[in-house]
């Protein structure tokens, strides 16, 4: 039996850290939520005792630390923004509770998504469709399809991570609107039909819901407040800035200006939101709390998952990765759609999405027709595929911690996976092959 190379012996960690997401919460629900911490720490020091075994003690902690420093920090200020702030907008009456309502609702936020990105949306949307569905038994569907719609289905630089980067690497800014604004119509068009039946047909077992009221909306500052939160984003990658090198990892001053900036509106939330609105919309810390502790594993044991990823077709993946290229070396856009999706829907896709575009050799200041058929395929693929698992894209995870606290019986990570896998997979096979085959 050969051993195993040290580049994927680095990975086990982070396929520790999924297996005990997927498989504590069935087998010994109340252990992981008490010690989901010390579970989560536990992965982690086990990756950094391998990188200190392979690199030494030096190597291991500055890696951990990079990680937490530039990619961790800058995460969670988002998310812990657009999570207060999204917390402090209240919405109530209207259709909403029915069938018809609740439809418009996700259409609603699929839209919005493309304006104050899809974590911004997603926190907006998802207190009061969970309010107004209150008199519901069954509500798990609710929230798998706000995860698989509105957490992913933006096709702006403004809704999506990878759009943002290829935005920064030189594609203009309306170029996925155009390109993918077929593929998103096609999946949201026959996701949302879906939706209507099934929570049309799971209403019918319901209790009615109460008696129509007035729409009322309130929190327009918080709105304002997230929308200042994705401007700071925007703007940290294009403001040019200088470096600050703190405990030996260099961090750029924008990024750091950028992470203040979120904490300061996180507080200014905090300070100005009524109490009453809070309270109406069963808000608190702990669906924060658990997503920050399970996302620092997860950005300290991915590191080096990411690294075989980038090692391109020299790497421990390069076997996957040569399935990109036919025999005279020509991009297979279709293969690009399904190994990028795929991939996104386990790591980061904002990393996936630039290794794809790099491995592509794509030059967007001058692309031919077939480097603007691979492109499209990987945007497709970053954007789409995020809805799959809890860990595709940000505000997946945080959705699932949100409907637990409410009382919803959320799936864990692979009757999740199942769910979503049965939603999305057939529909996107229908991108596919009608969009890049």
């Amino acid at each position: 039996m050969q051993p195993i190379a040290p580049a994927v012996a680095l990975g086990l960690p982070f396929a520790g850290l999924l297996a005990s997401m997927a498989l504590f919460p069935i087998v010994m629900p109340r252990f992981w939520h008490r010690r989901m911490g010390g579970i989560a720490l536990a992965w982690c020091v086990l990756l950094l005792v391998l990188q200190a075994v392979a690199s030494g003690v030096a190597a291991a902690a500055s890696a951990a630390w990079h990680a937490l420093l530039t990619q961790y920090l800058p995460f969670m200020t988002m998310l812990l923004a657009l999570y207060t702030a999204g917390g402090g907008v209240l919405v109530r009456g209207g259709s909403a509770g029915t069938p018809r309502g609740n439809t418009a609702l996700l259409a609603l936020g699929i839209v919005a998504g493309s304006v104050m990105g899809t974590t911004g949306a997603s926190m907006v949307l998802i207190n009061p469709l969970l309010h107004a569905n209150a008199h519901r038994r069954r509500k798990v569907h609710l929230v798998v399809f706000v995860i698989v719609l509105v957490a992913n289905a933006s096709i702006t630089p403004l809704g999506n991570p990878p759009l943002y980067i290829g935005l920064l690497l030189g594609v203009p800014f309306f170029w996925p609107v155009r390109t993918l604004f077929g593929p998103l119509l096609l999946i949201t068009l026959l996701l949302l039909a879906a939706f209507y039946l099934i929570d049309r047909r799971l209403a019918s077992t319901e209790p009615a819901p109460p008696e129509r009221q007035r729409f009322h909306f309130r929190g327009w500052w918080n709105i304002g407040l997230i929308l200042a939160a994705i401007l700071t984003i925007l703007l940290e990658g294009m403001v040019p800035a200088g470096e600050l090198v703190l405990l030996g990892t260099p961090v750029g001053i924008a990024e750091l200006a950028a992470d203040a900036i979120l904490i300061a509106l996180t507080l200014v939330s905090i300070r100005i939101t009524p109490r009453a609105i809070r309270q109406a919309n069963d808000f608190t810390w702990h669906p924060i709390v658990e997503v920050a502790m399970l996302f620092a594993a997860i950005f300290v044991t991915i590191g080096p998952v990411v690294a075989m990823l980038h090692a391109g077709r020299e790497g421990p993946l390069a076997p996957l990765l040569r399935l990109t290229a036919d025999a005279a070396g020509r991009p297979i856009p279709l293969a690009y759609f399904w190994l990028t999706g795929i991939l996104s829907a386990f790591l980061d896709n904002a990393p996936t999405y630039l290794v794809f575009f790099e491995l592509a050799g794509l030059r967007p200041a001058a692309m031919s027709a077939g480097d603007d058929a691979t492109l499209a395929a990987i945007s497709a693929g970053a954007v789409f595929f995020g809805g799959l698992t809890y860990i595709g894209n940000a505000p997946n995870m945080m959705l699932r911690a949100i409907a637990a606290h409410r009382g919803v019986r959320m799936p864990g990570f692979f009757g999740f996976m199942v769910l979503a896998s049965a939603l999305l997979l057939p529909v996107l096979a229908m991108v596919g092959v009608l969009f890049f085959a």
